[in-house]
């Protein structure tokens, strides 16, 4: 007997819509995807429990906080042994600007989304922070033109 989670359509179609609006009530999905309250609900708990469903959050406007420019930023190091590696990343994920920070296979070393007020803030931040930073080798930044689409 395995122990993988079968997911089928209706499991798919729940996902879907707690994507779209996680405050959904519970009787709410049900009706969406066509079922009864008890087994979506059970089904949901089945989705949670294995781990599938991870959270629910609030999806923030940054202009409203004052972070309206988004900064894409690539990272190369030069250092490769662990103990700076865990620095630097320890570091990076600190910072109140990064909201996302990945290390990547190959180059580049990472990917940083940094948000913040404006140009000035950026430049603040790239120099006052990232570039001061032992293992820094290269930084390349990307400025977000126009966001397509986003799933949050």
């Amino acid at each position: 007997m395995s122990n993988e989670l079968h997911i089928d359509a209706v499991d798919r179609e729940i996902l879907f819509h707690l994507r779209q609006d996680g405050r959904l009530t519970n009787v709410e999905l049900a009706k969406r995807v066509g079922l009864t309250p008890p087994p979506c609900l059970r089904r949901v708990k089945r989705l949670e429990e294995a781990g599938v469903i991870t959270g629910y959050r609030a999806v923030i406007d940054a202009e409203a906080l004052g972070r309206g420019l988004e900064v894409l930023v690539d990272v190369e190091i030069y250092a490769n042994d662990r103990r700076t590696v865990e620095e630097f990343e320890t570091t990076v994920a600190s910072y109140e600007e990064v909201t996302e920070f990945r290390r990547m296979y190959g180059r580049p070393d990472y990917f940083i989304r940094v948000a913040v007020a404006g140009h000035a803030a950026y430049e603040a931040f790239l120099t006052g922070k990232l570039s001061g930073l032992p293992a820094v080798l290269r930084v390349t930044s990307h400025l977000t033109m126009k966001q397509i689409k986003t799933t949050g």
